[in-house]
């Protein structure tokens, strides 16, 4: 690729940065050195565990991004929370741990420290995930030298994002894996084929497209490509890779034919995020309330004990619609990358 788009790699395949686990340094270096543009994930760490790991990333030999997630007003309905804490109560007693039935509402991610660090020692990329920040930090990003690409869903973000000052657009479709990017968390996520939705995008805004949601093969891939994206994000088919961080137990369950579909649910977060559907999403989505960050801090130590225990069933599996393709992916994230970028 060309130093005039917002990602310079060889190959127009980027990895999507996924928080909590799965994107790690490792798993960067191999997919730089197949050729694609690597992604860390800030969202959950601390600003020096954000630090450490740029340091180490930039002994990749190439470009890469960082993603973060912006801080937004979420607010819960504490009656509905200690509701949801009590409902939860026994799938916490069988997994050993104990809810705090005080929501955190006062989490930012260290949004400030991050900008600062990021400002101050400046990557070649910075994505931005659930809305926009002042517009102040965007430029102070773009200052210190970083492209800065924003997340959206629709037509309306992506001009929104224009109008804020960004470089570029990752366009994510429903079909993705993991948390919606929508600035709306509270909107119906409505089915819309990725590539139509790249076309959408495009129509709209002219700014350069990274576009993700549904990639299986080299024709999901082309498909993006035609409709008008510079290079195409995947993060599901990289799960299952040697280099990934992601728990065994989130491993296994990609290959486990028992899990026959993903649906959005808010249900361990209290955001929409496309997940493979378990006995946890079954059991509580209709009686969830949304809230970020506070209803991800009222699970997160049940999902990590679950993770732990080998409980599918209580653990949020991240993965996009098509997870059935990660399911047979065994080897290093070189071999996805590349096999994705064949014959383009």
């Amino acid at each position: 690729m060309s130093g005039t788009r917002v990602v310079d790699s060889e190959l127009p395949i980027v990895a999507a940065p996924m928080a909590g686990g799965p994107s790690t340094v490792a798993l960067a270096t191999a997919v730089h050195a197949a050729g694609g543009f690597p992604f860390l994930a800030a969202g959950y760490k601390s600003a020096e565990a954000l630090a450490d790991e740029v340091q180490q990333a930039r002994g990749i030999g190439g470009a890469f991004g960082v993603n973060l997630f912006v801080p937004g007003s979420m607010p819960v309905d504490e009656e509905a929370f200690r509701a949801y804490a009590a409902e939860l109560e026994p799938e916490a007693a069988r997994l050993g741990v104990e809810l705090d039935p005080r929501p955190v509402t006062n989490d930012d991610d260290e949004w400030a420290a991050k900008v600062a660090f990021l400002t101050a020692e400046p990557v070649p990329v910075v994505s931005l995930t659930f809305g926009l920040p002042a517009a102040r930090d965007i430029s102070a990003l773009r200052r210190a030298g970083s492209r800065v690409l924003a997340t959206v869903t629709t037509a309306a973000e992506a001009r929104a994002a224009v109008e804020a000052g960004v470089d570029g657009l990752v366009v994510q479709a429903p079909a993705a894996g993991g948390h919606s990017g929508t600035f709306d968390p509270h909107r119906a996520i409505r089915t819309v084929d990725p590539a139509d939705l790249v076309r959408e995008v495009r129509a709209a805004v002219a700014l350069p497209i990274v576009a993700g949601g549904g990639v299986t093969d080299t024709r999901t891939v082309g498909e993006l490509l035609q409709a008008g994206a510079e290079a195409v994000a995947v993060g599901t088919l990289l799960l299952r890779t040697d280099e990934s961080g992601a728990s065994q137990t989130h491993k296994d369950a990609l290959a486990d034919p028992a899990f026959t579909q993903t649906v959005i649910t808010h249900a361990f977060t209290g955001r929409p995020a496309r997940g493979l559907r378990n006995g946890f999403i079954d059991r509580h989505e209709a009686t969830a309330p949304f809230g970020y960050p506070a209803i991800h801090h009222l699970t997160r130590p049940m999902r990590q004990a679950a993770a732990r225990r080998g409980d599918a069933e209580r653990l949020h599996l991240w993965a996009g619609t098509g997870f059935r393709a990660a399911g047979a992916v065994v080897g290093p994230a070189g071999e996805v990358v590349r096999e994705l970028a064949r014959g383009l």
